[in-house]
């Protein structure tokens, strides 16, 4: 099986920990402090806070900017669901925004319409590795006075007009999970340049101890150990590499599938699309059965139908795939019952979306033969 995500993991890694191991100091220490520096001077900012998880940093940052009960952060619906339960754990209120039907990031213009008194920060997500549109986010956020956070979980590298993500908001946060771009296997960091939020998130990430057993704040255990650091480390220095695989292995498919009713994915010019995910949508017309009466189908059913029977013929040819996302974020179980309904988000593209995406490799450790055979198993048409 030539699976969805495969993190790559070499003796670099393997000695770096090892070495960690010997050292006898296993917590967060010198390793983490030197990872940090390094991350900040990739990115480009002043500083950058290592966490034990991607979803701790989007919840310190939101906590160093003060967001409280009452508030309102405006996240798109369409995304993993940590960046919206960031903001619950602020006792906050997440209102969703919908997302482009190209890039499938966080959408301007419903953006502009969903401010209210009440919003006091903005969450923009790169999804897939795509930058979303920062420009226009920035101006919405000066002209309503409003805090940008970038969620770059998904986006390592990733550019906007020749800069990397994540120095474009008061904060950038990260994500290390094992499948991300680089992986610390868990991990986070924040990004800023902010002598301010950094110091804040220092605190939270450590009981509120400004020093040893002087505890100046209520704080959290949320520190990252040094065996993370020294994996991260390695995978750093490797970043680039990884993205370039993931963007020719993007730029074979886009050059050879060719299937109609496949949408392939979309990249905004002045943008570096770093692919964590080579996100497809199933649209009318996809070949994928003969057998299926699909000219019965609702349009509404059509790809939601098709990309189940594609699948399942993906996984029969040992091809894995996956659903990111099955449903928009307001749609989940947890946000009915807080009565996020169709009705009052409005998020009509988003849930569109849900029905008809699919991922497929794209990661560094396939080989040139893996892209070959996925090509040619997509583009034979099912019987």
């Amino acid at each position: 099986m030539i699976p969805i995500a495969k993190p790559v993991i070499g003796n670099d890694e393997i000695q770096a920990v090892a070495e960690v191991l010997k050292s006898g100091m296993l917590a967060q220490g010198k390793v983490v402090a030197e990872f940090e520096t390094a991350f900040a001077k990739y990115v480009g900012v002043k500083d950058a806070v290592a966490v034990a998880n991607g979803t701790i940093s989007l919840d310190i940052a939101l906590k160093s900017l003060g967001i409280k009960q009452g508030d309102e952060v405006i996240v798109p619906s369409f995304t993993f669901i940590s960046t919206a339960n960031a903001v619950l754990f602020q006792g906050a209120k997440p209102v969703f925004a919908d997302v482009d039907e190209r890039t499938f990031n966080i959408k301007p213009g419903d953006v502009v319409e969903k401010i209210t008194d009440k919003t006091k920060a903005i969450i923009g997500v790169h999804l897939f590795g795509h930058p979303f549109d920062v420009q226009e986010m920035r101006e919405i956020c000066d002209d309503h006075k409003v805090h940008l956070i970038e969620d770059c979980a998904q986006a390592h590298g990733a550019e906007y007009e020749g800069k990397k993500v994540g120095g474009f908001g008061v904060a950038g946060c990260f994500s290390f999970y094992a499948t991300k771009n680089m992986t610390t296997g868990e991990g986070g960091m924040v990004t800023t340049d902010s002598e301010e939020i950094a110091s804040v998130c220092r605190l939270l990430r450590n009981h509120g101890e400004s020093q040893k057993y002087y505890h100046a704040r209520i704080g959290y255990n949320y520190r990252m150990t040094d065996i993370q650091a020294a994996i991260g480390t390695m995978q750093l220095k490797k970043l680039d590499w990884f993205n370039e695989r993931r963007i020719n292995n993007a730029e074979y498919f886009d050059n050879h599938i060719k299937v109609p009713g496949l949408e392939l994915p979309y990249r905004q010019d002045g943008v570096k699309h770093v692919y964590h995910q080579y996100a497809v949508t199933i649209e009318k017309g996809f070949p994928i059965s003969r057998n299926l009466p699909l000219e019965t189908l609702p349009e509404k059913k059509y790809s939601y139908t098709v990309r189940e029977k594609f699948m399942q013929y993906l996984r029969e040819k040992g091809i894995g795939c996956a659903i990111h996302y099955p449903l928009p974020i307001h749609k989940q179980p947890l946000y009915q019952r807080m009565g996020y309904t169709d009705e009052n988000t409005k998020c009509p593209i988003a849930t569109a979306l849900c029905d008809k995406i699919l991922s497929l490799p794209v990661h560094p450790a396939l080989t040139e033969e893996d892209l070959v055979y996925i090509t040619e198993t997509i583009n034979k048409q099912i019987k």
